[in-house]
């Protein structure tokens, strides 16, 4: 795409072109998946959260919360695909900093509720908002079966570069963190099966 948000005319739909050969896609998305990067990574994190120091791994526990509502350190473990212990690490941090808010359940007093802080919700969800439109733009004309191929695909693509990162460097993760310490699973932690 262009900077103006069209389609650059060298590039052509590969759907109406009958498709891409596999070098022909692995060629485009060595070239696409650099400046998709540069552009996540230019985004400007709020003011108000910049001392907090977010992680990738935090991004994503936001993200659950914010379009998902409150939910459990185990259901969110679920769905981040780590073990709890390393949402419950996670929770525990963002909660120090004023992001999150844990509460008892009025169903069950055993269990925690994990919310997003009320005085950070509009600062986060308008971070994350211009991530999620672009998605809804780029997901929006495809039918419901290519959508799952998309996200099928990338979470290969994760696996597979994970799989590399741990070869590459003994199994530790790359970025910094543990699994423990909830380390981004792109960059070696393994997901749970």
């Amino acid at each position: 795409m262009s900077t103006d948000g069209h389609r650059r005319e060298t590039e052509q739909d590969p759907r109406r072109d009958g498709g891409l050969a596999e070098d022909e896609a692995v060629r485009a998305l060595l070239q696409l998946m650099p400046r998709i990067v540069g552009r996540v990574k230019r985004l400007p994190v709020p003011e108000e959260l910049q001392s907090l120091a977010l992680a990738p791994r935090h991004l994503s526990l936001l993200s659950l919360l914010l379009f998902d509502g409150p939910s459990t350190v185990s259901d969110l473990a679920a769905r981040l695909e780590v073990a709890p212990t390393t949402v419950s690490l996670m929770v525990g941090e963002l909660s120090r900093k004023g992001v999150l808010e844990r509460r008892e359940d009025e169903n069950d007093r055993r269990r925690r509720i994990v919310s997003i802080a009320e005085g950070k919700r509009t600062t986060i969800s308008g971070w994350l908002a211009r991530g999620a439109d672009a998605w809804r733009h780029a997901l929006r004309t495809l039918s419901p079966l290519e959508r799952a191929l998309v996200v099928t695909t990338l979470r290969a693509y994760e696996d597979a570069a994970s799989d590399e990162d741990t070869a590459s460097d003994g199994g530790t993760a790359s970025d910094g963190g543990t699994e423990a310490e909830g380390g981004d699973s792109s960059a070696g932690v393994t997901r749970k099966s």
